[in-house]
């Protein structure tokens, strides 16, 4: 069933609690982060995780592939190799990518879904909002780099045999113990983020219901104490937040006619019938229309996940394929699960390189819109369908701007448990610190690296520039 934002406002003060936090921020840092201008971010997550010896490069020499194999430090020019088959769309742009092996994610959930906690590193127990422990890091940076969305979430994602549809609890988190919200199809997330140019009375409409809500719960806060008081605060101060965004979305009208998308009408009342790679190409155009309108600066985009349906990926056309199968080794129409595997991944890495070039092809500044956007693909639970955390290889580009010393090269850094190894917790530090958060550590901290004495702490230094 698809629900409005209204609707979903109306039935969840988790919302709420969302748009409120986005906006707190350390003085310091985000004085920092706006010295560095626009800023960009973009995390494709993807289910049944990534294998390691999938993004292994073919043309290793003998010696570079017994290192690779046994999981020890190893650094290679890209320039001087060819890519994995699945990767070979970005092989123009193997001077802006960076191949990442070896980190590792055991302190977030593993098996078949990480659910928020591989984008906060942390234990968040089954999709439990006690278990969030703290804002993942795209809202880290959302904060760095403030925009009048804050921050949007995109997902694929189903129950099996059909997609869900509409404005859903998503994966990323605002704050401790609250989830973010998402756009589930294409033609939601349309008429929610555009709004202000196809449908402005909507706006009008949704200013009018806030001031509503906001003297409603003003009232009630007179006469309420303690934690309810600080709780309502909290939603007054995240209406009067949507309100402030609703009147930015109208300033923003002309920008938005710009970079309008086209939505297909088979994205129509949800897009039941609408192929998996049709959803996700107008998924991609709306990705980049939030970045190029200046909606946001961050997006979260859960390309899939194990329970989505895959429907219509080529020489598969007619099977409705389940990934859960996919990771049992299930095949489909007389094609083995890693062939149907690979071609997913092939269909991801597609519209990795479309969201590339339709930045590069936007003027800002003296360049493009990608020479400040840093993507990155990455699996959600780590390095299988069963999991264990203990490699989540990531596939990172990024512009002529990006403040990481990491492009052009596959790295693997040492394995989990040994001197020198870093977590999706460093690498998150890393990732804060070079684009003007001076955060200590970002995340938890792993069992074995503690028993074992290891340091485990900060940014991956060799990384920061």
């Amino acid at each position: 069933m698809t629900n409005s934002r209204r609707d979903f406002l109306q039935t969840s003060a988790l919302t709420a609690g969302a748009l409120a936090a986005a906006s707190s921020l350390r003085p310091l840092a985000a004085a920092e982060a706006a010295n560095l201008g626009s800023r960009r971010f973009v995390f494709i997550r993807k289910s049944n995780g990534v294998r390691p010896g999938e993004v292994a490069l073919p043309t290793f020499s003998e010696q570079e592939k017994a290192r690779d194999e046994k999981k020890q430090a190893l650094e290679v020019d890209l320039a001087n190799h060819e890519l994995p088959a699945w990767l070979a769309a970005l092989e123009g742009y193997k001077s802006q990518m960076s191949i990442l092996q070896g980190l590792s994610c055991k302190m977030s959930e593993n098996g078949h879904w990480s659910y928020s906690s591989v984008m906060g590193a942390f234990k968040s127990g089954r999709n439990s909002l006690s278990g969030i422990k703290r804002a993942t890091i795209d809202f880290e940076l959302a904060k760095l780099f403030p925009s009048p969305f804050g921050h949007v979430e995109l997902s694929l994602t189903g129950n099996y045999s059909s997609f869900r549809t509409g404005i859903v609890a998503g994966y990323s988190a605002p704050a401790p113990h609250q989830r973010n919200y998402c756009y589930a199809d294409p033609q939601t997330a349309y008429n929610e983020l555009f709004k202000a140019v196809i449908d402005p009375r909507a706006v009008d409409s949704d200013n009018a219901m806030l001031a509503f809500l906001q003297g409603e719960e003003s009232h009630k806060a007179k006469v309420l104490s303690g934690y309810e008081e600080r709780k309502l605060s909290t939603h007054i101060a995240s209406i009067e937040e949507i309100q402030a965004r609703n009147r930015k979305l109208e300033n923003l009208a002309n920008v938005i006619k710009e970079h309008l998308p086209e939505i297909a009408p088979v994205h129509a009342e949800g897009g039941r019938n609408a192929s998996t790679p049709e959803k996700q190409k107008a998924m991609t155009d709306i990705l980049v229309a939030s970045l190029a309108t200046k909606l946001t600066n961050v997006v979260t985009y859960t390309i899939d996940e194990l329970s989505t349906p895959i429907k219509g990926i080529p020489g598969n056309e007619s099977d409705h394929i389940s990934i859960h199968e996919l990771g049992h080794n299930g095949g489909y129409s007389g094609v083995s699960a890693d062939k149907i595997r690979e071609k997913i991944r092939v269909g991801h890495i597609a519209q990795v390189k479309a969201i590339v070039e339709k930045l590069r092809g936007i003027p800002e500044g003296r360049g493009n819109m990608f020479d400040n956007t840093v993507v990155m693909y990455f699996p959600e639970n780590g390095e299988g369908h069963h999991s264990h955390g203990t490699e989540a290889p990531f596939i990172i580009l990024a512009g002529d701007n990006c403040r990481l010393n990491m492009l052009g090269r596959y790295i693997r850094l040492p394995y989990h448990g040994t001197e020198g190894h870093k977590t999706i917790g460093n690498w998150y530090t890393t990732l804060l610190n070079a684009y003007g958060n001076p955060v200590e550590h970002y995340g938890d901290l792993d069992l074995e690296m503690s028993r074992k004495k290891l340091h485990q702490t900060g940014a991956i230094k060799q990384f920061l520039t």
